[in-house]
């Protein structure tokens, strides 16, 4: 399978936040503003498709994000029940509450890929601000250490090391992502945005997956049980499959990451 990445700007509801305007943080009075923050920062959200995928009929890649809280074991029945392989991206936060939805993640490696998604859910910028209201990790070193801290969390749960990251929000500045892929990791974007953060309603979000078409990667969350859109993502989930749609996961990629900010 070859799948091909390039980087867009992406008018999108929020991605495991309500959402805000982009802002950096409130200055003390008489404090000076950060050179990095005097000027508005420049954002990417990588873009993420599926090239070639090889067999009869239409793949997707179904990806969910477990930022923290709790699984929705609506979404987990689903996909297991249904042999439907998937990639979760986990937090260090979301691993410690979740030992048991984990274990059956771990038990079911041919349905399961499982990458990273920070430590502590900051965002992986490496400029001082904020992002639908939270705050950014704010450096270099910042960034590493909230990508690394979810990959070792991931490690010391008994899973093996992660090769792909996505950050809180999805969204970058070029050095950050260049810092990220410098660590090892390739960056995951997506194409089609399922539950817009868990915040939309069972008909829109089943309206979302519909879109798909072959080559799609869709985002959608697995952590939050009590929202409606996750009665959406199984519904598009089942639709896909009725439609004669393939599941794939993201470690089969092998080409070198490349693209371009939008």
């Amino acid at each position: 399978m070859t799948i091909t990445i390039s980087l867009r700007l992406l008018s999108l509801a929020l991605i495991c936040a309500g959402s805000c305007a982009l802002t950096a943080p409130p200055q003390a009075a008489g404090a000076e503003t950060p050179t990095a923050t005097r000027t508005k920062t420049r954002l990417t959200e990588p873009k993420l498709t599926i090239a070639q995928v090889e067999g009869e009929g239409p793949a997707v890649a179904l990806t969910f994000d477990a930022c923290m809280g709790k699984v929705d074991d609506r979404i987990l029945d689903t996909l297991i029940e249904n042999r439907i392989r998937s990639t979760v991206f986990v937090t260090a936060r979301w691993l410690k509450h979740n030992a048991a939805a984990f274990a059956v993640m771990r038990a079911n490696p041919d349905l399961f890929e499982i990458e990273d998604h920070g430590e502590n859910h900051v965002p992986a910028i490496d400029v001082p601000m904020t992002v639908f209201g939270i705050k950014t990790a704010g450096s270099a070193e910042a960034v590493a250490a909230e990508v690394e801290g979810g990959a070792e969390a991931i490690i010391a749960a008994g899973g093996e090391r992660p090769v792909w990251f996505r950050g809180a929000t999805a969204k970058y500045t070029p050095s950050a992502i260049a810092e990220i892929q410098s660590l090892g990791y390739r960056v995951a974007g997506y194409s089609i945005n399922g539950d817009s953060g868990s915040l939309l309603g069972a008909s829109s979000v089943a309206r979302q997956y519909h879109r798909a078409k072959g080559g799609d990667v869709i985002i959608s969350h697995i952590n939050q049980p009590t929202h409606e859109a996750g009665e959406g993502v199984v519904k598009g989930i089942l639709d896909l499959k009725a439609r004669g749609f393939r599941f794939v996961r993201l470690k089969d990629r092998t080409e070198p990451v490349s693209g371009k900010s939008f």
